[in-house]
């Protein structure tokens, strides 16, 4: 059964949680991005329209994520009817949270329910990768956790290698996000390319100390591990405005630590509860504040469901957005 149109939110994410580089993620409950897949005669996807992307995004179908994604999702279909996508950024470009993950993600779950849903989330991995893949490389890390929801951990590239971690019950995160952009592409130009033997036993042993943590539910023993990174922080720290400052505030508000959220330059303040949360966002924006750098905060949690089909009704508006500080 074929419907006519589809809207789906798809969630921010943060890549590497910390320590755990390209190997663990985590959903974010907003912001998001969000798609209306509509059908058409003609095969193959086409960008109808995008909205909040300022004008910077590609309408090209063969550079843009989204489009990229549902392209994939048709072919392994094997539909010869064709969709036309209109894409509302709710999520900053070039800013650590996912934001090309999210628009492949919202893409490829779009088209699949306009056919019925017959792709599984997990059938549908290799189609969002490839959305990913075609604008800034082929990581799981936030495709995971964007499409199925949760905390991720990702051994390889198969979508059974990608499996679900605990969710601490009382896990809260405080977000910044500066205005800078730091691409993901050059964010990994900068990187080491061989580190001493003892700096990869330390930093392993950090990534397991992470998962145990998890899997115990303890939040200060989790944030301890996630900013025990003696590699990939050291190197990207340059490219984060404040980041220690803003670190110390944090910490100074009540949160248990603080990381850069995937390639940055958006910050991640982890917390125990709502109340902490917000006050650490309002600390964060107002480091960057008095030092005359725009910058939004927000609070929120762990998004357990992942991409959601939210309706068959096109009309997009920006939809979960929590509280946040301009």
């Amino acid at each position: 059964m074929t419907i006519a149109r589809a809207k789906v939110f798809a969630p921010a994410s943060m890549g590497n949680f910390g320590v755990a580089f390209d190997v663990i993620g985590v959903a974010f409950q907003e912001p998001g991005d969000t798609v209306c897949a509509e059908l058409r005669d003609e095969p193959g996807a086409i960008i109808a329209a995008i909205e909040g992307d300022g004008g910077q995004l590609p309408r090209d179908p063969h550079r843009n994520s989204a489009s990229i994604a549902a392209n994939s999702v048709l072919k392994r279909l094997d539909v010869k009817q064709g969709v036309a996508l209109t894409l509302h950024k709710g999520l900053p470009l070039a800013s650590g949270l996912g934001s090309s993950a999210a628009s492949a993600v919202a893409a490829a779950v779009a088209v699949n329910a306009l056919f019925g849903e017959p792709l599984s989330r997990a059938e549908l991995l290799p189609a969002c990768l490839d959305g990913e893949a075609g604008v800034s490389g082929s990581h799981f890390d936030n495709i995971g956790p964007c499409l199925l929801g949760g905390i991720t951990l990702i051994t390889g590239s198969r979508p059974d290698y990608v499996l679900q971690l605990p969710v601490p019950a009382h896990l809260h995160f405080a977000l910044v996000s500066p205005d800078a952009a730091v691409p993901t592409h050059e964010a990994r130009a900068i990187l080491p390319k061989a580190i001493p033997l003892s700096s990869l036993v330390s930093q392993t042993g950090a990534v397991a100390r992470l998962v145990d943590a998890l899997y115990r539910g303890d939040l200060e023993a989790m944030a301890n591990a996630m900013e025990n990174d003696g590699i990939i922080e050291p190197a990207r720290a340059h490219l984060m405005p404040l980041l220690y400052e803003v670190r110390q505030a944090a910490k100074h508000a009540g949160a248990l630590g603080l990381v850069i959220s995937g390639a940055g330059p958006t910050l991640c303040a982890i917390c125990d509860s709502e109340a902490t949360a917000s006050q650490v966002a309002r600390q964060m924006n107002a480091v960057y504040r008095e030092a005359s750098i725009d910058s939004i905060s927000r609070h929120t949690r762990v998004c357990i469901e992942g991409a959601q089909v939210l309706s068959a009704d096109c009309q997009v508006s920006p939809a979960h957005t929590a509280e946040a500080y301009p």
